[in-house]
């Protein structure tokens, strides 16, 4: 008896797995109960586990975004009006915007000098750590400037370390101004 107390529930185990193959591959046979008792034999079993195939799949999924909001706010913006030696040059009012999304800690960005060579302006920035931690947020910072010139071709170089957010590859990042002096050499200052 002791023994079917023992073989009973390794049975109930076996026929409640649902997720796997089970192929008996020996009868088994209890033993005789009585005062001098046989040894029996216990069933034998083949057990194929289920397959596992690790990859991965595109799945349409809800993920928690930061939203920005921008809003229109009345302010003062530095205005550039401009005269060129042609007076045939159509002249057009532009912004000059330059824009960054930071991560961890909230930075400054501005306008620091914009070059007039050829048919190009070249705008020099500066984006500077500020001492105010932003958690997990990210936002976005920003400095613009108003010019009235010709359709000119607009390169932006930022001075600072580039933030990781994928935003920003619309710029070039520098360390100093000495790594594009050979950009503005001959430029014209027209800001800053």
């Amino acid at each position: 008896m002791k023994l079917f107390k023992t073989i009973f529930p390794i049975f109930l185990l076996a026929i409640g797995i649902t997720s796997c193959d089970v192929q008996q591959t020996k009868e088994g046979e209890l033993p005789d109960v009585d005062i001098s008792a046989e040894a029996g034999t216990l069933p034998e079993y083949d057990v194929d586990w289920m397959d596992v195939n690790v990859g991965t799949k595109t799945k349409t999924i809800t993920v928690p975004t930061v939203e920005v909001v921008m809003e229109e706010r009345t302010v003062e913006v530095p205005y550039i009006d401009t005269s060129w030696p042609d007076e045939q040059t159509k002249l057009y009012e532009q912004t000059i915007m330059v824009e960054a999304e930071i991560s961890e800690q909230n930075k400054s960005l501005e306008i620091e000098k914009i070059y007039a060579i050829g048919d190009r302006l070249i705008v020099l920035s500066s984006l500077e750590s500020m001492d105010e931690s932003l958690g997990d947020k990210s936002i976005r910072v920003s400095d613009q400037v108003v010019i009235n010139a010709p359709d000119l071709t607009v390169k932006h170089y930022i001075i600072g370390d580039k933030p990781s957010r994928s935003f920003n590859n619309n710029y070039s990042y520098i360390n100093d101004r000495d790594e594009i002096a050979s950009k503005i050499e001959g430029a014209k200052v027209i800001f800053g």
